[in-house]
Parts: C-alpha cells; sequence; structure tokens
C-alpha cells in the first residue's frame, strides 16, 4: 500500500490510553495506530484480526463504522481539539477483509465554531475504495472547577 507523496509522522498516543479504537491500554480493542501527515490528515495502515469479522473472512459492519470514526476523530484531534461524534454517516462500499492490510484514512473538511466537518474511507492493498464516512464531531468545553 502507498503513502507516497505524503509527508508522514507518528500520531503521539498516552500509554494509559483506554480508547476502543486506538488505545494501547486496550487490549480488546484495535490499538490502531496512526500517522500524521503535514496538512493534518491522518493514514493508517491496518490489520484488522478476525475476531471483528461479520461474514467468515469479512468486517462486521459496525467495525468497519468505528474505523472510520477514529480516522476522522484523529483528523480533529490533530488539531489539538478535543471532540466527540454527533453524526456519522458510513457508505459501504465493498466488503471489508479481515486479516489484510487495508488503509484508513481521515481528514478535515472544514469547521464552524465547535462543529468539525470530516470525511474518511478505507481502501484496500490495490486502491479501491471499499467504505467511506462524512461525520460531524463537537468540541468538548472543559468543565469548571
Amino acid at each position: 500500500m502507498t503513502t507516497a507523496g505524503k509527508k508522514l509522522k507518528h500520531f503521539e498516543h498516552r500509554a494509559s490510553n483506554r480508547c476502543f479504537g486506538c488505545g494501547p491500554a486496550n487490549a480488546s480493542g484495535l490499538q490502531l495506530d496512526f500517522l500524521i501527515d503535514d496538512d493534518l490528515s491522518v493514514v493508517c495502515l491496518a490489520q484488522i484480526p478476525d475476531r471483528f469479522e461479520g461474514h467468515p473472512g469479512y468486517l462486521h459492519g459496525g467495525a468497519i463504522a468505528t474505523l472510520l470514526d477514529e480516522a476522522m476523530s484523529k483528523a480533529v484531534r490533530a488539531r489539538q481539539v478535543t471532540a466527540m461524534t454527533r453524526e456519522l454517516k458510513v457508505e459501504y462500499l465493498r466488503p471489508v477483509p479481515s486479516k489484510t492490510p487495508i488503509r484508513i484514512e481521515g481528514r478535515l473538511h472544514s469547521h464552524e465554531g465547535r462543529k468539525y466537518f470530516t470525511e474518511s474511507a478505507i481502501f484496500d492493498e490495490k486502491e479501491k475504495k471499499l467504505a467511506t464516512a462524512t461525520g460531524i464531531f463537537i468540541e468538548l468545553i472543559p468543565k469548571l472547577s
């Protein structure tokens, strides 16, 4: 799989992070490892285990939605913004195989105040688009003590 033309660097996570998608401290999660480009888009090269299958050999639709959601979340987080998903729209274009290399990409499209509009996609080894998503994330307001 290619990441040609991108200047990618590792997207840092706290060791105590228990996030289902990317948390290294969550043994039952996906433990996705993201890279970040200079334009603050994100990429994850992954091979998802068969424990996340629906139909044998293919990822469950909920797992696919999680991958897409996680990529969009990281694209917002790359801007030092903590936000949560408000809306997620997924298009399942083709089955996403388990135990096979895939590429997940996420980027911020725009934002208005606390709303962040995002998009993401999953590609197979041959660069075929398997699933896409758009989302709206809402920036969290820190609680006052």
